[in-house]
């Protein structure tokens, strides 16, 4: 028998400005902007936030479509275990799976964590990220955030060497993790790997392009390198164990948490080291993520941090360490 009040979708496009602008190699943007999924039902909403990743052809509208097109799934009672069946990985499936565990956590009224028996979440340092620019303008915003423990400096241009010197000087007690972004090439990777091993940077992100980076299968590697581009979900974690030391983990790319969970599981099997990540986005897309931190050698989950205004009962900040959400957020 059919309720008489099916589970009711209802997906939309939000834009979040940014503090400033946000820099990579591929381009810069001034807003986030974001999809969200709600799911209604009995009196509760479950919410999922996604990103719309360009590098993969993905756009607002079209994950927007995507969403709304399991509407008739949605009332028929999808699962998250169902969804991962029937729909690729990708920001779209993201939003829509952290929806369906925000919506059981509420309707089981339990903590999101305990509803699927993992350890609860505790407070923990997330990096912050300078973004690229040139080395005397990464240095100054390397200094306003030298206090802070961790620090992920994005590259994947020409002169990287200097950039990484000027913000080591500038940033000197501060673990640094370096994103390249897949913009170095072949022939500059052992030059620039050199360059962040003098400066004591701990991990080096995607240096190459997916597709391209056979050549770290064989090649001496003075830091350890971690997937980013060239990891997506669990059937794309066969094969890296030779070519990196870690896999950089984000909801987006991964399809939702569950696919996630299922990764951090896998990777721990393999030996990989686990990095959580983050497309630039409000605490709903950071909350979901917070339970694959407890895993995480490292968290880099300051999207908000990066906003010019974060959501209503968005994620605690203390400096760079990052609580656990409220209930009143999300799960």
């Amino acid at each position: 028998m059919t309720e008489q009040h099916p589970p009711r979708l209802v997906a939309r496009i939000e834009r979040w400005p940014i503090a400033g602008a946000f820099n990579i190699s591929r381009g810069s943007k001034t807003e986030a902007v974001v999809v969200v999924a709600e799911i209604h039902h009995r009196g509760q909403i479950g919410r999922g936030e996604c990103v719309p990743y360009a590098r993969y052809g993905e756009t607002p509208e079209a994950t927007l479509a995507a969403i709304e097109a399991h509407a008739g799934a949605v009332a028929a009672g999808l699962t998250p275990q169902a969804l991962r069946q029937t729909m690729a990985h990708g920001a779209a499936r993201n939003a829509l799976d952290c929806a369906l565990l925000d919506l059981a956590a509420k309707l089981a009224g339990k903590r999101i964590w305990d509803l699927l028996g993992r350890p609860a979440p505790a407070p923990c340092t997330t990096a912050y990220t300078i973004s690229l620019g040139t080395p005397e303008a990464m240095a100054a915003a390397a200094a306003q955030a030298a206090h802070r423990p961790l620090l992920k400096i994005k590259l994947g241009s020409s002169n990287d060497a200097a950039r990484i010197a000027a913000v080591r000087r500038a940033a000197p007690s501060s673990e640094l993790i370096v994103d390249a972004n897949e913009g170095w090439s072949v022939a500059s990777l052992a030059a620039n790997l050199a360059a962040c091993a003098e400066a004591g940077v701990t991990l080096v992100e995607q240096p190459l392009p997916a597709g391209q980076d056979g050549v770290l299968a064989s090649l001496q590697r003075p830091i350890p390198v971690c997937a980013d581009e060239s990891v997506h979900d669990l059937a794309s974690l066969a094969g890296l164990r030779e070519r990196y030391d870690a896999i950089n983990i984000k909801l987006d790319k991964a399809g939702g948490l569950t696919e996630a969970l299922a990764m951090a599981d896998a990777a721990q099997q393999a030996g990989l080291a686990i990095m959580v990540g983050c497309m630039v986005a409000t605490s709903l897309a950071m909350a979901p993520a917070m339970l694959l931190a407890q895993a995480a050698r490292y968290v880099d989950l300051d999207g908000p941090l990066l906003l010019a205004k974060d959501r209503d009962h968005g994620l605690h900040y203390e400096g760079s360490t990052v609580h656990p959400p409220p209930a009143a957020l999300w799960g």
